[in-house]
C-alpha cells in the first residue's frame, strides 16, 4: 500500500512528458487575417510601379560600371547568404529533433511550420516570371521588368525571383510562435519579432547584391506568415485538444 503514491507519481511524470497540440482562439485568426489583408494592400501599393524598389536598389548599383559592386562580395556572401541561412536551418532542425525527443507536439509543429514557410515561397518563386535586378536591362542585364500585377512582357528573362527566397529562411523563424504561445506568450511573440528582423536583414543583404528588390522580401515575409497561420489553424483544428 505504501508504494501506491510512488507508482501514482511515476505514472503522472510519464504522462506529463507528452505535450499535445493546442488550439489558438478564434480572435487570433481574425486579427491575423485583418493584419495580413492590410499588409497585402500596402505591399501591393508599394509594388505598383517599383519606384520604391528602384530607389533602394539605386544605392547599391554603380551606374559608372553598370554593375552591383557587392554582387560577388565574399564577406557578404559568407555572412548573409550562407551563414545566416545555415543558422536558421539549424534552429529548425534542433527544434524538430528536440521536440520529437521530448514528445512536444507544439514544438515539432512549429519546426515543421518553419519548413513549410520556405517551401511555399520556394514554390511561388519557381513559378514567377519576375527576374532579379541583376538580370534587368536597367542594371546591366537583358530582361524586361514589369509591375507586380502587370502583363508579362516577352523578354521577361529567366524569372524565378519573386518572392524573395533567401529572406524566407529568416522569416521562417516566426513559426516557433506556435510552439510557445500557450505557456510563454512573450517568448512566442519574441520569435515573431526575431523572424521579421532576421528576414528583413537577410533580404536586404540580397538587395545589396542586386539579387532582389526590397518588395520581394516583404512579400516573402507575408507568404511565410500567412502559410504558417493557415496551416496551424487547419492542423490544430484536426489534431489539437482543448
Amino acid at each position: 500500500m505504501a508504494q501506491l503514491p510512488v507508482a501514482s507519481e511515476l505514472s503522472k511524470s510519464q504522462t506529463t512528458k507528452t505535450k499535445p497540440l493546442y488550439r489558438l482562439p478564434a480572435r487570433f485568426y481574425g486579427y491575423q487575417l485583418f493584419v495580413l489583408g492590410v499588409l497585402a494592400v500596402l505591399f501591393t501599393w508599394l509594388s505598383r510601379d517599383e519606384m520604391l524598389d528602384r530607389w533602394i536598389t539605386g544605392f547599391w548599383f554603380d551606374a559608372a560600371t553598370h554593375r552591383f559592386p557587392l554582387q560577388q562580395n565574399p564577406l557578404l556572401d559568407l555572412l548573409n547568404h550562407r551563414l545566416a541561412k545555415y543558422i536558421a536551418i539549424a534552429l529548425a532542425a534542433v527544434a524538430l529533433i528536440y521536440g520529437a525527443y521530448r514528445r512536444n507536439a507544439p514544438l515539432v509543429t512549429g519546426a515543421l511550420l518553419m519548413g513549410l514557410g520556405t517551401l511555399v515561397v520556394g514554390v511561388l518563386k519557381s513559378m514567377s516570371h519576375h527576374s532579379c535586378p541583376w538580370d534587368l536591362v536597367e542594371y546591366g542585364g537583358k530582361a524586361v521588368s514589369y509591375p507586380l500585377f502587370g502583363s508579362t512582357p516577352v523578354d521577361s528573362g529567366p524569372g524565378r525571383c519573386f518572392p524573395g527566397g533567401h529572406a524566407s529562411s529568416g522569416f521562417m523563424v516566426m513559426g516557433l510562435f506556435f510552439a510557445f504561445w500557450r505557456e510563454r506568450p512573450r517568448l512566442a511573440w519574441g520569435f515573431v519579432a526575431l523572424g521579421i528582423i532576421f528576414g528583413l536583414l537577410m533580404g536586404y543583404g540580397q538587395v545589396m547584391r542586386g539579387a532582389h528588390f526590397f518588395s520581394h522580401n516583404l512579400w516573402s515575409g507575408w507568404w511565410v506568415w500567412f502559410s504558417q497561420v493557415l496551416a496551424y489553424g487547419l492542423v490544430s483544428a484536426w489534431f489539437a485538444k482543448e
